[in-house]
Order: structure tokens, then sequence, then C-alpha cells
């Protein structure tokens, strides 16, 4: 007798096959997009893109693009790195009049003589020193000064100058001849270092030669290597690998441009580890849902099809929450922070077209023989038990290990959420006596010889004699430039002050040698101690510069930006969430398991940073850039897991489908924290300590959201409030009710099926 219409539930894996013909059944999945115009508007793109002529066009039209934006934009980068400062600070004023000093292009480098063995320095010593005084000034063109012995005897200094406003090449060629001088100018015994503004600046650009390029290799070689174990295949893991190394390419010149023409201050290491993080993310959400829907299409273009239709919206969802929430970074005012939105903005967009559209054609083209030896098959192929007993073992959504962990915390929901939240709580702590804020000789992950010279400087002759504050008085001000001299003198922690010499403005600026170590809390105190004073007794008519006001100056934008910056990262957050999910409830319950998590993560990192690193303090720009990666890419996870529980609900209930959720997505979602975390840890072949605490942190951060608070925590929470929610909507029962009044089934995972043909 026929066989009853089929009711709206999911085919159950394992289940006899309805005897549909494939032909039909490919049809119907790939027409199947959601009802209404942007239903049909995707099943368009999504046929376009794996047709069989239209992929290949697809294919060539994309990768043309990406390269001759790779080959057409050759922008100069970024104006500046991750230390600018806003020209409004007060640092940034005293340095712009101080430049304009007659003389001031030329900025002092030190030589600095001691004894390979530590002890006092003899009277042939003094003569090799002599000897370096000439060698210096020969080779700089320019007077040099010296000896100056230290008082202990152990030490001796030579000075010369060099010419800041040169180009680059021109200085770092410069204190290279002085280095190679110096070295051959003293005896074997001897050690000198050279150092100063000008030899700090060079050495930065000399560390970071070659160390993005390092940065790139490593972060491919580390996608590689985790994509072929998730594929476990030596074919697949080169396909999203590729495109998403030409978004990059595209990213990098779009980026350099961008930084070229708007003046922008960013790092573009961290430019590229977002771009290969996220876009391989996408990859592994779609490649995931492609081999799902493997097993149910003969046709592997209508299973591509299928799949990007129900992935690109919460890939879309992702992308644009953590664009906005790139784009309130425009609300800052510390540059590095600004240009790291726009940058950073930009090249995830070029990962987000790369995935969405070049790999998938790529995917279509190359067919399903690209999962080899492992190639998805529809289930009951063979037509044996064997085969849907493989079949079964294939519904992570109901036996994987993720949906029996979900399914175990489900069942105690109450103690599975309160141990995570303990164990968040108290992972948080490392956030207790943390220091914010690194001197000048903490900043680099490995010494150079700007650095040693500094501490020889600051051990023999002074901490502050390496970086002086900066004073800038207008020599009309009541009380005269001598008055301000007494007045920087009298404040504590200051040894000397005096004049260096006046603008033709009509300013005086004087040098403050302090006896803190440059950068450190009690320099920091001697630089506000100067402010307070000078301002006291001139107001405007007064600014105080140097490297400690200037890190000063770093810690109040920063903190600024910190409060202001943040909620409004939440707000897009949040907002994309209510919109993506029709409902209140899970939005806000999500947002605070977020910031839960973020603030977790950061507490974690500074626990492994000190007991594993000897991390001393956490850099200022770290908590914003740390919050703002944490969550935006924490919630990216969450979009994927909660947008199909919610299409799970639909036909299994709230706590069921967040189940089943977990289980379909338990392995993508791992696959793709694990390749995050990883690339932000690759960070750390950076010499720059921020950039390093930053990976830490964040590549820490996503391994724990991925593994506790996605699959523990959110479900025992799912399961805690039940349909509640998803208020004011109630999809587990109003969807159901719709789809019976229509007697047609749909499948959420996989777009309406057709209705079981008549059989005896």
């Amino acid at each position: 007798m026929p066989a009853p219409t089929s009711f709206p539930h999911r085919h159950r894996v394992g289940d006899p096959a309805p005897t549909v013909p494939a032909a039909a059944a490919d049809s119907a999945a790939v027409s199947g997009a959601p009802a209404g115009r942007g239903g049909r508007v995707a099943a368009r793109i999504s046929s376009l893109l794996t047709g069989r002529r239209s992929a290949w066009a697809v294919l060539a039209v994309f990768v043309v693009l990406l390269l001759a934006v790779m080959g057409g934009m050759r922008g100069a980068g970024p104006a500046a790195g991750m230390d600018a400062l806003p020209e409004s600070s007060e640092s940034s004023r005293a340095a712009a009049i101080a430049e304009t000093m007659e003389g001031s292009r030329y900025q002092p480098v030190f030589a600095v003589v001691t004894r390979a063995d530590g002890t006092a320095l003899t009277t042939e010593d003094a003569a090799a020193v002599e000897t370096l005084r000439t060698d210096l000034a020969e080779v700089s063109g320019r007077e040099a000064i010296g000896p100056m012995p230290a008082e202990d005897g152990e030490a001796d200094l030579v000075m010369t100058t060099v010419d800041s406003q040169a180009d680059k090449e021109t200085i770092d060629a410069m204190i290279g001849d002085l280095r190679a001088a110096a070295d051959d100018s003293v005896p074997a015994e001897l050690t000198v270092s050279v150092t100063g503004g000008p030899a700090v600046g060079s050495d930065i650009r000399g560390a970071f030669a070659g160390a993005n390029f390092t940065l790139l290799a490593v972060t491919i070689a580390v996608v590689a290597v985790l994509l072929l174990l998730t594929y476990r295949s030596p074919v697949l893991w080169l396909v999203p690998l590729a495109v998403v190394a030409l978004a990059d390419g595209a990213a990098g010149a779009v980026t350099s441009t961008l930084g070229e023409q708007f003046s922008l201050a960013f790092d573009t290491g961290v430019i590229s580890v977002l771009v290969f993080g996220a876009g391989t993310n996408y990859a592994l959400l779609l490649i995931s849902r492609y081999r799902e829907e493997l097993h149910s299409h003969t046709d592997h273009r209508a299973a591509l099809a299928t799949a990007w239709v129900r992935t690109a919206p919460a890939i879309i969802a992702s992308n644009i929450t953590v664009v906005l929430a790139l784009m309130t970074l425009l609300a800052a005012v510390m540059p590095a922070t600004r240009g790291l939105g726009i940058a950073a903005a930009a090249g995830l967009l070029i990962a987000l077209v790369a995935v969405l559209f070049p790999l998938t054609a790529l995917l279509a083209v190359v067919g399903r023989k690209v999962f080899w030896p492992f190639v998805p098959k529809p289930e009951g192929a063979e037509g044996t038990q064997s085969a849907r007993r493989t079949a079964v073992r294939r519904d992570d959504a109901e036996h994987g290990p993720f949906a029996k962990v979900a399914r175990t915390v489900t069942r105690l929901p109450a103690v599975a959420a309160v141990v995570s939240v303990v164990l968040l709580a108290v992972l948080a702590t490392g956030l207790i006596g943390t220091r914010v804020g690194l001197s000048q000789d903490e900043q680099f992950a490995s010494a150079n010889e700007s650095s040693t010279g500094f501490a020889a400087m600051a051990e023999h002759y002074g901490a502050g004699e390496s970086a002086p504050h900066q004073i800038v008085v207008r020599e009309a001000m009541g009380g005269s430039v001598e008055a301000a001299i007494s007045a920087a003198e009298s404040v504590p922690g200051i040894d000397r002050v005096s004049l260096t010499g006046t603008t033709p403005d009509g300013w005086a600026v004087l040098s403050a040698v302090g006896t803190a170590q440059p950068e450190s809390p009690a320099a920091v105190e001697e630089a506000a101690g100067l402010r307070d004073a000078l301002h006291s007794l001139a107001g405007a008519d007064a600014l105080v510069g140097g490297t400690t006001a200037s890190a000063m100056d770093v810690r109040a934008d920063s903190t600024r930006d910190l409060l202001v910056v943040a909620p409004m990262i939440l707000a897009v957050v949040l907002l994309v969430l209510i919109v993506l999910l029709r409902a209140v409830v899970a939005p806000l319950v999500l947002l605070t398991v977020n910031v839960a998590s973020a603030v977790a993560a950061i507490g974690l990192g500074l626990w492994a940073g000190r007991l594993l690193l000897d991390i001393p303090a956490l850099d200022v720009t770290v908590p914003l850039l740390a919050f703002l990666f944490l969550v935006a890419l924490g919630v990216d996870y969450t979009i994927f897991l909660v947008h199909r529980a919610r299409l799970e609900a639909a036909t299994h209930g709230t706590t069921q489908g967040m189940v089943r959720a977990v289980g379909s997505t338990g392995v993508v979602i791992t696959s793709a924290g694990v390749v995050l975390a990883a690339v932000f840890a690759a960070l750390g072949v950076l010499p720059l300590v921020v950039l390093g605490q930053l990976g830490l942190i964040v590549g820490l951060g996503v391994l724990l959201d991925t593994l506790l608070v996605r699959t523990v925590l959110v479900p025992a929470l799912f399961a805690l409030i039940g349909d509640r929610m998803w208020w004011p909507t109630r999809p587990a029962a109003a969807l159901q009710s719709g789809q019976r009044d229509r007697g047609q089934g749909w499948r959420h995972d996989r777009g309406p099926q057709p209705r079981a043909a008549p059989g005896c």
C-alpha cells in the first residue's frame, strides 16, 4: 500500500534512504535554499559557484583579480608601528617643538666602553678610548666628545651625532659603520656598545628585517600541518591553504596602500595572522559542511551548493561581527589602535571573499576525490549493512565524542555551569597585581647592542642618563628659563637640568636627567612631577616630553581607548547576535559568557607569561587588543554553534538541539580554534614583547573558549534556561507547527526534502 507522506523530521542516519531518484534529490537540495528573496539569491549564487562551466569562470576571474591586486597595489606600508603616539599628546607636541631647534636634526650616539672582566679601566684602556673618539669622528663626519669616564672607573663614554633626518637606509648604514669602527678601535679585552636614539631605531629595523617573512613562513607551516591533520588527506589541505595565501597576499597589498594613503600605524604581522586565522576558520566550516553533505548527495556540486547555502550566513555574520568590532577602533586616539582597525577590517573582508567565492569554485572544480583517501560517499551507496554501520558512526550529531560530552553536560547542567564559572574566575586572578607598562629594556624579546649599551650607561653613569626628560618652555614666560630650571630641579628624582638650545619661535629646550630607569614606575613619577611643577609655573607655556613622558601618554591614551572602545565592541556583538538569532535572551547570555571568557583568557595568559616565560609586566596596548580579538573572534564560534543550534531546535527542542549542534560542529570548531590559536602563537617569532604577549593571550584564550566555553558552559546554560533562550520567538514550537501545516519536510541542515515516493 502507499507509504504515508513523510513528516518534517530529520532523516536519521542509518535508516533506509527514501526511494527517490538521486538526480531528483540532488536537484531539490541545490534549489532548496530558504524561502524568500534572500534564499533565492543564495541559491543562484551557489549554482553559479558550483556549475560545470561557471565554476571555472568564477575561479579564473577571482584568481586574476587577486593577483592583479597583489601586483598593482604597491603602497609604502604603514606610516608607523605599534609605538606611534597621537600628535595631540603633550610628549608629541614637545618633540615637535624641539625638532625645530637649530641642530636638532643631529641626534647623539654613545659608545660605551667597559672591560669584559668587569674590572676598572687601565691607562692603556684610556688610550684606546682616545683612538675610539678619533675613529668615530672620522666615520660620522661630526665632532666626537670624550673620553667621559664614569665615577666608578669601570666605564668610559664617547659621543658623536648622526643626521636623524636622513633616510632609514642611510642611518642604518651609518650605525653599522660606527659599530664596525668601534670594534676595530678597541682591544679584545674591552667591550664597546654603540647606543642612543638612532641606534635604537636601527636595531628595531634590523630585528624586523626578515621577521615578517619568518612569521609568514611559520604561519603557513602551522596552518599546513594542522589542515593536514584535520583532513587526513595529502591533497585537500593544499586547496584552502592556496586560496588563503592568495588572499593574504592581496590583503598585504591593500593594507600597504591604505597605510601609505591615510598615514596609518599598524603592524603588518598582525594583519597576516588575522587573514590566515580567519580565512582558515571559514574554510574549515565550509569544507566540513561540504563533507557532511557528500554523505547525502551523489553529485558533489549539489552537495557543495547546499553546504554553501547553509554555511554562508554564519560565515558572513561572523565576518561582519569582527569587521564591525574592528571599526569601533576608529574611536581610539592611539594611532596604532586606529590604524589596526582599518587595516585588519580590510584584510578580513578579503579573506571572506576568497573563501566564499574562489575557494568554493575550486572545490567544485576538483570534485569529491580531493578528500582522498577518505572520500565521502552517499549513505548506503553500496547497499550493505556495513555501509549503513559506517554511516551511523559518521553521525557526529548523535554519536560523536562532542555530542557525548554535551549530553553529559545537559544531564547535570547546574554542576557543569558552576564548575566552568569557578574555573574562569580562578584563571582571571592572573590579573591581580599585574603591572601594566613595560620599561625601555623590557620591550624587546631578546637583547640587542642598544639595550646592552643603555644597561651599561645606567649601571655606571646613572639610570636616567640614557634617556633624559625633555622640557620645552617659552623664553618669554614669567620668571625666565632659570625659574623653569629651578622648578624642575626641585622635583624628587631629578639630578640635574640643563639648557640644550632654543627654537626660532622662542622656545627653550631643556634636558632633565633623572635617577630612575627610563619608563619605569619611578621614572613615570619623575615625569609626572615635572609636569605638575612646570604647569603650575608656566601653564601651557611649558611641556614635558621624552621617552618616559611618551610612555606615560601611551598608558593614559590606551586606558582611555579601553574604556571607550570596549563597550562599543560589546554593543556591536550584541546587536549582531540579536539580528542573527532573532532573540534577546540568548544574545545577552552569550555576550556575558564571551566577556567572562575574555577576562579569564587574559588572566590565563598572564599566569603563563609569569610562570613559563618570565614576562615582568603587561604592555599597555595589550588589554584592548586582546579584549577585541578574544570577544570578536570568540563570537565566531558562538555564531557557528548557536546558528546550528537554532536550526536543530526547530525539530529536536532547545536542549537536544544544542547537543546535536555541539556534536555536529565540535570537530570543526575545535579544529578552527586550534588553528587560530597556533597562528596567533606564531606572533612570538617577532622581536617585540607586546606582539608575543598578544599572541600568547589570544592563543590561550581561543583554546579556552573552544574547549571549555563552547563545549561545556554554553550547553549547560542552554539546558538550564531552555526555550526561554529564544525569547521572544519560539522556534522549536512555531517552526514545527508551520512545517506540518505545509505538509512539506524541511531538513534544517540541508534544505527542503522531497516526499517519499509511493511504495508497497
